[in-house]
């Protein structure tokens, strides 16, 4: 596999490489990782491209190494990220909640396999709580942003290193296996986010200014109470001025269909049949997963008259949209526990049970 970076021209690439390669023309300069997969390309990426560009790639001993090892690169000033899947983004749990108290712009690509527990490689959705909710302790959220296509991993991580700069906060690119390990065509193009200066937090060495500390522990309740009121004003800014969703059709729409991630490729089929059969159906697709759009559905259920989405999981980001819809019309659940997505036809097949 070649680590060439082809700029402003369409090529056939992976999901797993795509973001990789997004990632070193977003300036990454320091890449920790664990293999485990189904992200294990982006690590073999990395650990022929970083070198080539003198930056800084370790094959860490364990994801407890890998996302510390980020955090600390990240408290310089530059930009670093680190990836890896489920179980093992389990591990990173305490780091997360460490660099969001800290303030850091650490970048996760989380690419999602089956589970809970060690489960399996196949494609699954079942990591949108541990993304969204978070499994550290405490009072935090981490900006989520979820890709459907490859060209869109390529998208979302460059606008990942941008926002978690902008915010100074960690944020996850969620994908699946399937997403991960699917070929597309891409096209690879400049990074055109502004920079962020980071001179007036980053530890640079107190050569000619005064000390400065980076730390999470604040012994005084008080203190604790203003930084986390400062937290959440952020979170709110992000709410207001990130939140990114794409939806199709939904203006007259009496049926609103909403999934995320490769899934949402079939969904969207789906509401084109359903078209062609005389249901009105629309389509709404959360690409900022935290924060999540809330105030767009709930807007779309005062004209709605039912809302279904369609999750390779259980049944978790559901519990969202009902958050959103407030009671406002009923919303259902098409799901499919791990593995390829329910097809365009079975996704109708369902609805018209339903209704």
């Amino acid at each position: 596999m070649s680590t060439e970076c082809i700029t402003n021209k369409k090529v056939l690439t992976k999901g797993n490489y795509a973001i990789a390669q997004a990632a070193i023309l977003a300036g990454c300069q320091c890449y920790f990782g664990y293999p485990i997969t189904p992200q294990s390309e982006i690590g073999e990426f990395m650990s022929g491209k970083m070198q080539e560009l003198k930056r800084g790639y370790v094959s860490a001993e364990s994801e407890l190494a890998a996302i510390n090892m980020t955090i600390g690169a990240v408290s310089t000033g530059v930009k670093a990220m680190t990836s890896s899947s489920s179980c093992a983004v389990s591990l990173m749990q305490e780091g997360l909640s460490y660099a969001t108290a800290d303030e850091l712009p650490v970048v996760l690509v989380s690419v999602m396999r089956g589970g809970p527990g060690l489960g399996n490689i196949y494609p699954s959705q079942g990591d949108y709580y541990q993304a969204t909710k978070g499994g550290g302790n405490g009072d935090y959220n981490l900006i989520v942003l979820a890709p459907s296509t490859v060209q869109e991993c390529v998208d979302l991580t460059y606008k990942a290193f941008y926002l978690a700069q902008k915010y100074r906060n960690p944020t996850v690119l969620l994908a699946d296996g399937l997403l991960g390990q699917m070929m597309e065509p891409v096209e690879f193009y400049d990074y055109s986010y502004p920079e962020i200066d980071t001179s007036d937090w980053a530890l640079t060495g107190a050569k000619d200014r005064e000390a400065r500390i980076i730390r999470s522990y604040a012994p005084l309740a008080d203190n604790q109470c203003v930084f986390l009121e400062k937290l959440f004003k952020k979170y709110k800014a992000i709410e207001e001025n990130e939140v990114e969703w794409e939806e199709i059709n939904t203006q007259d729409a009496d049926i609103v269909l909403v999934s995320f991630g490769s899934t949402s490729r079939n969904v969207k089929t789906a509401m084109k049949i359903l078209r062609e059969k005389g249901i009105k159906a629309g389509f709404f697709r959360p690409v900022t997963l935290y924060p999540f759009p809330s105030k767009r559905l709930h807007e779309l259920s005062k004209t709605a008259k039912k809302f279904i989405t369609v999750e390779v999981n259980m049944g978790q980001m559901v519990n969202d949209v009902k958050l959103a819809v407030n009671g406002a019309c009923p919303v259902e659940l098409i799901h499919k526990g791990v593995g390829v997505p329910p097809s365009a036809a079975e996704i109708v097949a369902k609805i018209e049970e339903l209704l």
